[in-house]
């Protein structure tokens, strides 16, 4: 069990930092072709390193990342759930992302965490809007976004793997945020 601090508490899960001691578990969902099919599958042990490194690495940039998924009552990381700064046409998006082990899906813990994520981008981070960019074909997490008040808002072609991966950024406004952004208050 990791030593690392929650950051973020729902019904059913703990989101805490990610540590290097995750590395096995982590694999456990980047390794799985079928849980990684949106990305083109499975990662080497060398991406999934690289994937791991790079989310520590966020938490000292911007104080935030994706966060290990684990369950309360035994520590077990089964899923990844997290906010992330993400490219989108010609700017930087605030990111709601997860992935969780295939045995878990379709148990609502990725609706669960998103919307902790949601709530934390608002209140902690005081972000306007937030969104999810989605493979187009990757209905589960476009579910996932809906259930997480989001909605489809424009369209990219992003190059990954050296596949063209159309996605769709779903996103929602924090309540008031139209009346602030005509005031001046910072985008995220």
């Amino acid at each position: 069990m990791s030593g690392a601090d929650i950051v973020l508490r729902t019904k059913r899960l703990h989101l805490r930092e990610l540590t290097q001691d995750d590395f096995r578990p982590l694999c456990a969902i980047l390794q799985d072709g079928q849980a990684m099919y949106a990305y083109e599958g499975a990662f080497s042990d060398e991406e999934a390193h690289e994937w791991l490194d790079r989310q520590i690495a966020r938490y000292r940039k911007w104080g935030f990342g994706a966060w290990a998924a684990v369950r309360p009552e035994t520590g077990e990381l089964i899923g990844q759930c997290g906010i992330t700064w993400q490219p989108w046409k010609e700017a930087e998006v605030l990111e709601i992302g997860y992935l969780f082990r295939r045995d878990v899906w379709h148990n609502g813990y990725a609706t669960e965490a998103a919307r902790a994520c949601k709530q934390y981008a608002f209140e902690t981070l005081g972000a306007r809007e937030i969104c999810s960019i989605i493979r187009d074909t990757n209905t589960a997490s476009q579910n996932v976004a809906l259930r997480n008040g989001m909605t489809p808002r424009d369209s990219w072609v992003k190059r990954y793997r050296g596949v063209d991966m159309p996605h769709i950024r779903y996103a929602v406004a924090r309540q008031g945020a139209s009346q602030e952004a005509s005031a001046g208050a910072p985008n995220c």
